[in-house]
Order: C-alpha cells, then sequence, then structure tokens
C-alpha cells in the first residue's frame, strides 16, 4: 500500500450481483485498496436475495482491502435502490429481499396508484409515480401473497440500510434512498404518515432518515470486520444518488448509467413532480433532487442476445432494419412490466450482428427517449453525456449512444463511481466538507470525450413506431398470452 496523504475511508457499493469495497485517501481519491465479493440472485417469476450474503460479502470485500480497511477512519454503503428487507423482532430477515427488479409487484402498484388520487397526486406528493420497482408496491405484494411474513415482520429496511444497521447497530437511512420507497413524501420531507396507514406499515418500522452529512453512528465492535474501534459511519445512500456524489455532478449535466439496469439522471435544484412516472423525482444524498428515469433491461439483457447469437457482445454490424426491444425481464421505462423480447423485420440477409446492434438500438432508445425529461429546461443539451457503469467502456455501447443521441459522449476513466461516491460521503462526514466537492477535488470525471455524430433519425423513429405498433401485445398480461 502506497503511503497515503490523508486519512482513509472506505466507500462499499452493494448492488445487485456482487459487494465491492474500495479503501481511498481522502486528500487525493487515490484507492489504495479493493475488494469484491458476489451474491446470488434467484431467477424465475421473482428476483430475490438473501440480505445475509450482502454482510457476508461485505465483509469479505474488506477481509481483500486488508490492513488498510483496519486503518480508515469513516464508511459509507452505497446501494441498490427499492429493495424490501423485513426483519424480525432479533434484526434477523423474515425472508429474501425483494429486490429492484422484482416486478410482480405490477397489479398492487396500479392499485395505488388508484386508490390514492392517480399519477398527479403521487407525482405531487411523493415526486414520483410508483410502479413494481417501488417498495411500497412490494409492500403491499407481500401483504396479498404471503401475510404469515407481514406478521413476523418489525422493521423494514432497504438494502444499504441493512448493511449500515449491521455496521452501527442503529437503524437509518437517508433521504436519497427515502425517495424511492413511495412512503416518503418529497414536499415535506418526511414519512407520510396517510399513505403508511394504507398500506398497514407502522411508521415506527422504518428506519431514521439521518441529515446529508451526519454521523449515523460507528462501527460497533464485531470479529467479522476489519475496521478499527470508532470508526465513523456516513449515512449511506441509494447506487444512483452515491454515483452522482462519485462524479462531483453540478445541475444540468446528463449521466447516462450502463448496467444490469439502465439508468438516466441529472442533479437539479428544483423538485421534480412528473405525472406520466416516466421520470422519479428521487432526492439526492446532499439537498437536492435527482430526477431519475430507469430501465429494467440494458447490459445483461443485450449479453444474452449475444449469447443466444452466439457471438462477441462487439460483434455488431451496421445496416440493419432490423427492430428488437430487448425487454426481457418486463420494463419500467416505458412501463411495460409484463412484455417480454420482441423481434420484427427479420429477413434472409439479416446478419447476427445486425440482431445484437438492434438489441443495443432498443435499448439505448428507452433510455435517450427520458433523457430531455430529467434535465431543467435550461440545460445545455449540447453538452457531453456522461456516460458510466458497466456497459460504458464498450465500443458497441458507446457509439450507440452517440448515434442515436447525436450529443458528445464524455466516458470518466475513474471506475467503481457508486463505491467512490460512498468513499467521498464517507470523507465528508470527517472533514465537513460537500461530498460532492470532494469528488471534484479528485477530478473522478475526467475522461476522453468523443465527439457528436449526426443522429440516426430513421432508426429512432423505426423504433418508436414498433412499439407503438406492438403496444397492445406488450402489454398483455403472462396470463393472456
Amino acid at each position: 500500500m502506497s503511503a497515503a496523504e490523508g486519512p482513509l475511508v472506505v466507500g462499499v457499493d452493494t448492488s445487485t450481483q456482487s459487494t465491492k469495497a474500495l479503501v481511498v485517501d481522502a486528500a487525493t481519491g487515490e484507492v489504495v485498496a479493493s475488494g469484491q465479493a458476489p451474491h446470488t440472485v434467484s431467477s424465475g417469476a421473482g428476483r430475490e436475495s438473501d440480505p445475509g450474503q450482502w454482510w457476508e460479502a461485505l465483509c469479505e470485500a474488506l477481509h481483500q482491502c486488508g490492513d488498510a480497511a483496519h486503518e480508515a477512519a469513516a464508511v459509507s454503503v452505497g446501494g441498490q435502490q427499492h429493495g424490501l428487507v423485513t426483519l424480525d423482532a432479533r434484526g434477523v430477515p423474515v425472508r429474501p429481499a425483494l429486490l429492484w427488479n422484482d416486478v410482480r409487484s405490477a397489479p398492487q402498484a396500479r392499485r395505488l396508484v388508484e386508490e390514492l388520487g392517480g399519477p398527479k397526486a403521487w407525482a405531487e406528493r411523493t415526486g414520483s409515480v410508483p410502479g413494481p420497482s417501488f417498495t411500497i408496491t412490494k409492500w403491499a405484494w407481500l401483504a396479498e401473497n404471503e401475510p404469515e411474513s407481514l406478521r413476523a415482520t418489525a422493521a423494514v429496511r432497504l438494502p444499504h440500510d441493512y448493511l449500515t444497521e449491521r455496521l452501527t447497530g442503529l437503524g437509518t437511512t437517508d433521504r436519497g434512498d427515502a425517495s424511492g420507497t413511495g412512503w416518503w413524501a418529497s414536499g415535506t420531507e418526511a414519512y407520510d404518515e396517510e399513505i403508511l396507514r394504507h398500506v398497514g406499515l407502522d411508521p415506527a418500522m422504518l428506519p431514521r432518515v439521518v441529515r446529508p452529512g451526519e454521523v449515523v453512528g460507528t462501527v460497533r465492535d464485531s470479529g467479522d470486520l476489519p475496521f478499527s474501534k470508532g470508526t465513523l459511519v456516513a449515512p449511506g445512500t441509494g447506487d444512483n444518488a452515491a454515483a452522482a456524489l462519485g462524479l462531483g455532478l453540478r445541475p444540468g449535466t446528463a449521466v447516462l448509467s450502463l448496467g444490469t439496469s439502465g439508468t438516466v439522471y441529472a442533479v437539479s435544484t428544483r423538485r421534480p413532480t412528473d405525472p406520466t412516472g416516466t421520470v422519479a423525482g428521487f432526492a439526492d444524498a446532499r439537498g437536492d433532487w435527482l430526477p431519475l428515469a430507469c430501465t429494467l433491461n440494458c447490459t445483461l439483457a443485450v449479453d444474452r442476445v449475444a449469447t443466444l447469437l452466439g457471438i462477441d457482445r462487439e460483434a455488431v454490424e451496421p445496416g440493419t432494419s432490423v427492430t428488437l426491444l430487448p425487454y426481457l425481464d418486463g420494463e419500467r421505462t416505458p412501463d411495460l412490466p409484463h412484455a417480454s423480447g420482441l423481434l420484427h423485420g427479420l429477413r434472409h440477409d439479416t446478419t447476427p450482428g445486425q440482431l445484437l446492434q438492434a438489441a443495443y438500438d432498443g435499448a439505448v432508445h428507452s433510455l435517450l427517449g427520458a433523457l430531455d425529461l430529467v434535465l431543467d429546461a435550461d440545460a445545455d443539451r449540447s453538452a457531453p453525456i456522461l456516460l458510466i457503469g458497466g456497459g460504458a467502456r464498450g465500443t458497441a455501447w458507446q457509439q450507440t449512444v452517440r448515434r442515436l443521441s447525436g450529443r458528445p459522449v464524455q466516458v470518466p476513466e475513474a471506475k467503481e463511481l457508486v463505491a467512490l461516491g460512498a468513499a467521498a460521503q464517507a470523507a465528508g462526514v470527517l472533514t465537513g466538507e460537500d461530498p460532492a466537492a470532494v469528488a471534484r477535488r479528485w477530478d473522478t470525471a475526467r475522461g476522453p470525450v468523443l465527439e457528436a455524430v449526426e443522429r440516426d433519425e430513421a432508426a429512432l423513429a423505426r423504433i418508436a413506431g414498433v412499439l407503438s405498433d406492438a403496444a397492445p401485445l406488450l402489454e398483455r398480461r403472462p396470463d393472456q398470452r
């Protein structure tokens, strides 16, 4: 380990597939150690994961960091949003967590929106129109399908809350992650007791929402962890809010994140309220807002198409007139929770590479459709899009975003931006700095800029046309097929 100029901090990213830990020099942003361990996610109709695995993965990732983790003065956890973690009176998970990409609660989402005033009322109240990704709809699904699990539940947490509580012994969350539940009101920045009563959830079962920059506790004694006694624990936040911190994001800059899910978002000083439900009006981890649109099908869906075709993920070919909507897990943007993948325009001369390019086009089209909606009216729409996430370094992803957006694309060199954002938050509780300013000091957004190319209007119109014409088929529930 190189000599550090300042105190060391730990940033954690507990994502769908794995937990990663970075030990970072708070003075320079240098990553001095890292570790990673995987999770198991169920397949089939639901997407579930054992929270105990997250803790085991965190411990393993930290131990891989060696002595550097023991020297750290503060830690923060960024985590996958929306997941429903139910704990019994001893703090033990009642059942596996229902993850963000579990869309079984689509009927409950529709019913809740109708019962409490419709989409406009929800958007004005909570900032978002809850879909099946939101925690509140998963709680309603649990109530209908597993009442015995509901009766056994003494506390409700989000994934990052669960790990933070295992570190400190205290039940806390932050405004960024709380804003994705459906029971936190963005207008008052507090839990909405009327909504909670409607779904039968006691506010006492929820974690305390801490202030940005607050120290939520210290790491309690645990033989599982390499931390030294008294290590400070920062609030943590959801993964997208953490990545925004990791980029040091300023208002008006668009971010397109390519991972298991795809997201497009920007920081805003104005509270968003989109009654169409396309844009979720999330809070950020600092005190501003993070309007965001999310798709369920991104890198994993495109990689699955490449695997089915037996070709490399980069083996795309131009000239396709095929449309492929890769909605392999249903879809959130557009709101088609029951959809499956759809292929249109296949010909004898269509090549595997053209089919793969069509999958990229379908995935990126969904994200770009929401790009203007997450930006404030006065944002510079000719500025580069920041391209992040696991797919951001893939040439096919880069070129598809450039071609379909018509905008320059900047690819930050920094990796693991969720964990870096958590580390910046941990550094902020030590120094009193704004964590986004910490990340800018670390120059985390530095990276090459790919110049703009002419936007492929024909491809965009073709995909939009197929999507419109196929709407009745894509909206059909599985039991109607």
